[in-house]
């Protein structure tokens, strides 16, 4: 294989799979895409931040129509890890009502997502249950 590649910018690979954001300097506000300056206070000065790999369902929802080649259903979730909003699908339990819950302990997790001709892997990031359902 030639090598591995995240599917995001914002997911660092490795030994220690995480996240990364940009966060305000002057109010702690953290964001996942290029920002010249915060939504929240106006500040243009940021850091790079790693983000908790554990987290808590704060919402969710169990997508049963999406695009042509996307496999349904799945469970299309907010998390709150340690602060930071992060949206992500709930993996490794089934996508029913009964196995996701708001509050459920999540960790962060990593899969592939599919190989290019050169043997690329792309790499993507979800989060699945730390406790039994």
């Amino acid at each position: 294989m030639a090598g591995e590649i995240p599917l995001v910018d914002y997911l660092v690979l490795g030994d220690e799979p995480h996240l990364r954001a940009s966060e305000c300097t002057a109010c702690g506000a953290r964001f996942f895409d290029r920002r010249n300056a915060c939504a929240s206070c106006g500040g243009t000065d940021f850091r790079e931040v790693r983000v908790p790999t554990e987290g808590e369902v704060r919402a969710f929802t169990i997508v049963s129509l999406a695009a042509p080649g996307i496999p349904v259903p799945f469970v299309a979730a907010v998390i709150d890890c340690d602060g930071t909003s992060v949206r992500g699908n709930i993996v490794g339990t089934e996508p029913t009502p009964e196995n996701v819950r708001l509050g459920m302990k999540v960790r962060l997790t990593t899969f592939p997502i599919g190989v290019d001709g050169a043997g690329t892997e792309a790499v993507g990031f979800g989060f699945t249950p730390q406790e039994a359902n």
